[in-house]
């Protein structure tokens, strides 16, 4: 966020707080800190928090003249949460609206960042969507929202995973018009290394930190069937070349077996769900350290999908298979990051922290938080350069990032603490500015 953006949102909060003068400096007092890291909370602490940076963590008093000082009474400091799966631009819309009006899906892409801030999760990563000039307006202060890792449209192929065109669109000239979905920049098909490598430098050119690609058919795109790899090893290297070049990475959304492990071979570093594969397959990806993000899909995510489609069947056939998928990435001990992957639906949104919590049933309260939290800012780290905020993410310690919660009890003892944010953060700061403080 620009300075002046920064400053005037903390001028913003301290005018509706009653506050006489604006303070650049914030001094959290006798809090409890969860560092995003470790299983344990810490001795009773004070954090000091300067412009966008934690400056100092001490267990003894912290002299700070003119700071905004917050008495913590024993409540826990934890950082920002961060979802490595979401679609910013996809939540409050209907699947035929997604490609419409652009102006009116931005601005309710808007009224939902500020909400998804407001559950606590202070970054996104977002892996699909013309996500661009959100982050720009969020960055620029202009409206409150999560830090966004854009990775731009869908790389998908004709039929793949993404491609959402109707039958009336084909054939498709190489050198013909783009379809609306690919105009607006929701998805866009490629059918060969050299559309591969133009149609990722374009993202790119964006502002892309990563970029996505559909290795596998998926469950919400009408003519993708699940059993099939979309793309050939030569346009996934293709990608992988471009993102090399670029010094960052691409991420395989793939089920299957045969999906995963072509994208793995091929160089993709991060695998989205993998719900299908098999046991050979896991161990690959702990060979190689491949990134594997999953989401602990919701029922009511499978249940959105009307009965009688063929959506809904094909999402019958991979729900079964997050169980395993958990199981296999701890088993194998495979670099696993946690996500959400919430498609048009606000109020499944609204149940982001729930989903969450959802984590312990195979994870305990801590690992699940540092999972969302130091674990996925590792992640986000793997965009080098690209990465548009520099620093440290996900954690509490002295030079990150003042992302940071304050919630009401121990989330380590009680992870249902962070599905209930309205009752239970007390105080929410992103880039040291704080949005929400229940405790004037």
């Amino acid at each position: 966020m620009r300075p002046v953006a920064r400053k005037w949102l903390a001028a913003a909060f301290l005018l509706a707080s009653g506050e006489i003068a604006a303070a650049d400096d914030v001094l959290f007092e006798g809090v409890r800190i969860f560092d995003g890291k470790g299983a344990e909370l810490s001795a009773s602490s004070n954090v000091l928090v300067k412009d966008n940076r934690i400056a100092r963590i001490s267990t003894d008093p912290i002299d700070a003249e003119g700071a905004l000082r917050i008495a913590g009474n024993g409540r826990t400091l934890m950082p920002g949460l961060i979802d490595a799966h979401w679609h910013a631009m996809l939540i409050r819309v209907t699947p035929a609206e997604a490609f419409g009006d652009i102006g009116y899906t931005t601005l309710l892409a808007g009224a939902e960042a500020t909400d998804t801030l407001m559950r606590g999760f202070t970054t996104v990563r977002d892996v699909g969507g013309p996500a661009f000039s959100l982050k720009r307006a969020i960055d620029e202060g202009i409206i409150a929202g999560p830090r966004i890792y854009p990775s731009g449209a869908m790389i998908t192929v004709t039929s793949g995973h993404g491609d959402f065109r109707s039958f009336t669109d084909l054939p498709r000239a190489s050198d013909g018009p783009l379809t609306r979905m690919e105009v607006v920049g929701g998805s866009i098909v490629v059918d060969s290394p050299d559309e591969v490598r133009m149609r990722v430098r374009e993202q790119f050119m964006q502002g892309a930190t990563q970029v996505k690609l559909t290795a596998g058919g998926g469950v919400s795109s009408p003519h993708s069937p699940l059993d099939v790899t979309t793309f050939t090893e030569a346009e996934l290297r293709a990608a992988v070349e471009i993102a090399d070049n670029w010094h960052t990475y691409v991420v395989a959304h793939a089920f299957t077996s045969e999906a995963v492990r072509l994208a793995a071979l091929s160089g993709v570093k991060c695998i989205e769900h993998g719900f299908l594969m098999d046991e050979d397959t896991a161990r690959l990806l702990a060979e190689r350290g491949v990134w594997l993000s999953l989401q602990p899909l919701p029922e009511m995510l499978r249940q959105g999908f009307p009965k009688g489609t063929v959506q809904r069947a094909k999402a019958d056939a991979v729900w079964p298979g997050i169980e395993r998928a958990y199981r296999l990435a701890k088993k194998y001990k495979i670099k696993t990051a946690w996500g959400t992957d919430v498609l048009f639906s606000a109020a499944l949104a609204k149940q982001q922290g729930a989903i969450l919590a959802s984590l312990t049933r195979w994870y305990t309260p801590a690992e699940a938080l540092v999972m969302a939290t130091g674990t996925n800012a590792e992640l986000l780290a793997l965009s080098g350069p690209r990465n548009p905020y520099p620093g440290k993410l996900g954690v509490v310690e002295e030079g990150a990032f003042a992302d940071l919660l304050l919630v009401e009890g121990n989330p380590l003892e009680n992870i249902e603490l962070v599905a209930d944010p309205e009752t239970n953060f007390k105080i929410i700061m992103k880039d040291g500015v704080i949005h929400k403080n229940t405790l004037r």
